[in-house]
């Protein structure tokens, strides 16, 4: 890409793509389109059309989604569905229709079966059953993992996808009812830290700062703090224990996101389909660290560096989602590219990001 190219990041204030903008930025790319989702419906198709018409951008990073971690997932399934699939299905069409020179799909490692052997190739893509409780979202995904190949293998475009880990960092989604684990684990251990220390006027500017979720927003009364211990409470919050999902037994992958984003713009310079085509007959490759930790391990890590003294309880009555993601990120590293930020210390990043509040 050139300096000055015509970029379309979609999904510009998520997670993602504010990681590929700023990664962009720092690079030295200086004609970046954005659109937030009041501005432009990436699920109206005639909207989407209109847009790329007018705006003709020769790149796209296709970085928004409707996500969430497992409650999320299971509450709104067919919102993670439909949506998703028309945000990809408008994106990547009118990317082929109004001439876009090359387009990088986001997947997730939610694609692959529940069981896939360990770590996970990108050959075991639709080999076996998926986890249930993210299936809606697994299947959005997989549907455009399948549009990137089917316009590569019709029209000849230059498309591809990459699949990424778990994922976390700067700009994090921190609600307690839709984030996904780490950042959810970050926050409940912070907002238990300032329960120790009676730090009230912190967790008020949490609060307002971060929705909670679960409609507790509108309940707790931020003047009272016994209202703000009670609502805590309701999401196993308190000084003396944080109540957790599942056993803590499963074991998860986690990439910094300016990792992804790093390797989002490398692989947009480096590699066309063609050459991904070598990788996967479906265009794409995992991105990820090639490490993982069990969810118990995390924990305590998190706690350490929060300095949480109270006690931790499992509540083994709710899901653990699949037993193990590991990522086999051999091929990606054979292209070039590796991770450079280590889970503490993206860690470490996060929980200053909330203590800025």
């Amino acid at each position: 890409m050139e300096k000055d190219a015509k970029i379309y990041v979609a999904g510009h204030r998520g997670l993602v793509g504010s990681a590929i903008v700023r990664k962009l930025k720092e690079l030295g790319y200086t004609n970046i389109i954005t659109r937030t989702h009041s501005e432009l419906d990436l699920t109206d198709q005639k909207a989407t059309r209109e847009f790329f018409e007018k705006e003709r951008p020769e790149y796209v990073f296709l970085a928004a989604a409707k996500v969430g971690g497992i409650l999320a997932n299971n509450t709104y399934k067919a919102e993670f569905i439909y949506q998703n699939i028309m945000i990809a299905a408008n994106v990547i069409e009118a990317s082929y229709r109004y001439g876009v020179k090359k387009l990088l799909n986001l997947g997730s490692s939610c694609i692959y079966p529940k069981y896939a052997p360990q770590p996970m190739k990108e050959e075991y893509l639709l080999t076996s059953e998926l986890e249930p409780t993210n299936e809606p979202y697994a299947i959005a995904k997989i549907s455009a993992i399948k549009l990137v190949r089917y316009f590569n293998e019709q029209y000849g475009t230059n498309y591809i996808s990459v699949m990424p880990t778990n994922l976390y960092g700067p700009n994090d989604n921190f609600n307690l009812e839709t984030s996904h684990v780490l950042p959810a684990l970050i926050r409940k251990f912070y907002l238990g830290k300032l329960l120790e220390v009676g730090n009230y006027e912190k967790i008020k500017e949490n609060i307002k700062e971060y929705p909670l979720g679960f409609e507790l927003d509108e309940k707790v009364d931020l003047n009272d703090n016994d209202s703000i211990k009670e609502t805590l409470k309701q999401l196993g919050i308190t000084k003396e224990s944080i109540t957790l999902w599942g056993t803590g037994e499963v074991y998860r992958e986690f990439l910094y996101v300016d990792d992804l984003a790093d390797a989002c713009v490398y692989l947009m310079n480096n590699i066309e389909a063609e050459e991904m085509k070598k990788i996967s007959p479906d265009y794409f490759v995992n991105v990820g660290t090639g490490e993982d930790i069990k969810i118990k391990d995390l924990v305590n890590m998190i706690k350490e560096i929060v300095g949480y003294e109270g006690e931790i309880i499992w509540d083994t009555s709710k899901p653990d989602g699949t037993p193990r993601k590991l990522l086999d990120v051999s091929k990606i590293n054979q292209l070039g590219w590796k991770y450079k930020v280590e889970l503490n210390e993206g860690i470490r990043n996060v929980y200053y990001e909330i203590l800025e509040v």
